[in-house]
């Protein structure tokens, strides 16, 4: 394998990258980019990497959730607190349900951009650029918003900055007791229609209690009221990827100052192309996103390129079929890399390959399609003697109107209420944690078989 350079991407095809009109305002801004401080530090990405290789071998669990794409005009600190918030929510039924960490990534403070289906689109004859994500262009369907703007990417450092400092804030200030973060758990099964997700409730109380009866309580147990929380993002937009790449003087390799985790799109996981050639070189752990038309063969090279070491916690396959078409492809990918010997985390992202058009003419995804997708998911590694390890949502702690179905029953009629998105539905505060409770069932049945395994 080649040398790697942090500008080698420049010689490689580029996919869903914009051509800036301006060439010297692309430079300027770079430069300016070069000399801010990294978002996250080496030592945070490497104990990442070793959360999610526990997670790879069944010892941890990995939760990734949050905004589509996180917009300038949707930032605010109630809006990182609500997901955040919800974040913890369904980290603790997942814990109880899979009796090990749940490691927790956000999709936050880095998601500004966007790969799109077409190059361009058309409002009533007018053909414009698509918009790509705040960091490059702007919503608003006129020539002069969907411009790419170079100075965009400054204020997606500003704002990312902002959000990580909050989220730290959160996760070591006390708001993330367990205790409390219980009680808002407990305000989601009063519910007459959580019935059904009040015993396990119940038994996380039950928990708890014994723990304080024991003498373990938040006051005197400093890991009951901080968690670690990581940040992630699609490393789509490569310009600003290596204007913050940073050498980490303790091991002399190269980090993705941007955000903890990145990840490489159904779209950009071409074998020879810019993205790969990208994140091949940088310690961070890379997610790659696996759907239907991944090939064994690209599945084998992409491996080889992003893991040569073959690292526990270093790759995570991120597997986005839709509902109904897990069997036809999961397996097929799950048996490449056993033959390969490869140590990958499988997770499920069950929301891009469940968007459809609703009858109102809302793009939504139906809740069903989502849990059925999930389940397949488990029914195949179980089949497999595999280990599902994770779970990849779009989702939002906010109480949009956006995926229908859940428990309050929300029909096409509903999307308009509060259809926030600028891209992509995500599911709201409550869709996602009923999610949470019934993932926490197929995680304990995974247990129950592995026990069951173990006896015989």
């Amino acid at each position: 394998m080649t040398e790697w350079h942090k500008t080698g991407w420049r010689a490689k095809e580029r996919v869903q990258m914009p051509d800036y009109p301006d060439a010297g305002a692309l430079a300027r801004v770079e430069e300016r980019l070069r000399q801010y401080p990294p978002l996250v530090f080496a030592g945070e990405a490497r104990r990442l990497k070793r959360a999610l290789g526990a997670a790879s071998r069944g010892e941890a669990f990995l939760l990734q959730g949050g905004d589509c794409a996180e917009a300038f005009d949707q930032f605010s600190a109630d809006a990182i607190r609500d997901t955040f918030k919800v974040m913890l929510q369904m980290a603790m039924v997942l814990t109880y349900g899979a009796k090990v960490p749940v490691v927790k990534v956000g999709r936050m403070a880095g998601q500004f951009a966007k790969p799109r289906s077409a190059p361009t689109e058309v409002v009533d004859g007018v053909e414009l650029p698509s918009y790509r994500g705040d960091i490059i262009n702007e919503l608003p369907f006129t020539p002069e918003a969907r411009i790419p703007n170079p100075e965009k990417m400054l204020q997606a450092y500003t704002q990312a900055a902002a959000t990580l400092n909050l989220l730290r804030a959160f996760s070591t200030g006390g708001y993330a007791d367990v205790h409390q973060v219980h009680q808002w758990t407990l305000g989601f099964t009063e519910s007459e229609k959580a019935a059904k997700y009040r015993e396990m409730a119940n038994h996380i109380a039950d928990a708890l209690d014994f723990m304080k009866a024991a003498g373990v309580d938040s006051d005197s147990a400093h890991t009951l009221r901080t968690v670690d929380f990581y940040t992630s993002h699609e490393g789509l937009l490569l310009e600003y990827e290596e204007a913050l790449c940073r050498n980490d003087s303790t091991s002399g390799k190269w980090l993705a100052g941007s955000g903890h985790m990145l990840w490489i799109g159904d779209r950009t996981r071409q074998p020879d192309g810019a993205h790969v050639e990208f994140l091949r070189g940088v310690l961070n752990p890379i997610g790659l996103k696996c759907g239907p038309t991944t090939t064994a063969e690209d599945l084998k090279r992409l491996m080889a390129t992003l893991n040569s070491e073959n690292e526990a916690g270093r790759l995570t396959l991120i597997a986005r079929f839709g509902a109904g078409k897990v069997g036809e492809h999961l397996p097929r990918l799950i048996r490449t890399v056993r033959e390969e010997g490869a140590k990958v985390l499988w997770v499920c992202d069950p929301m891009h390959g469940n968007t459809i058009k609703s009858a109102s003419g809302y793009k939504t995804r139906p809740f069903d399609a989502v849990l059925r997708e999930v389940q397949e998911f488990f029914a195949i590694h179980r089949a497999e003697g595999t280990i599902p390890g994770g779970v990849h949502f779009e989702m939002t702690g906010q109480d949009v109107t956006e995926c229908t179905g859940g428990m309050r029953a929300l029909s096409d009629e509903n999307l308009s209420a509060r259809y926030h998105t600028a891209c992509d539905p995500r599911l709201n505060a409550s869709q996602s944690l009923e999610l949470a409770f019934l993932v926490a069932e197929e995680l304990k049945a995974v247990r129950a078989g592995a026990r069951q395994a173990e006896a015989v």
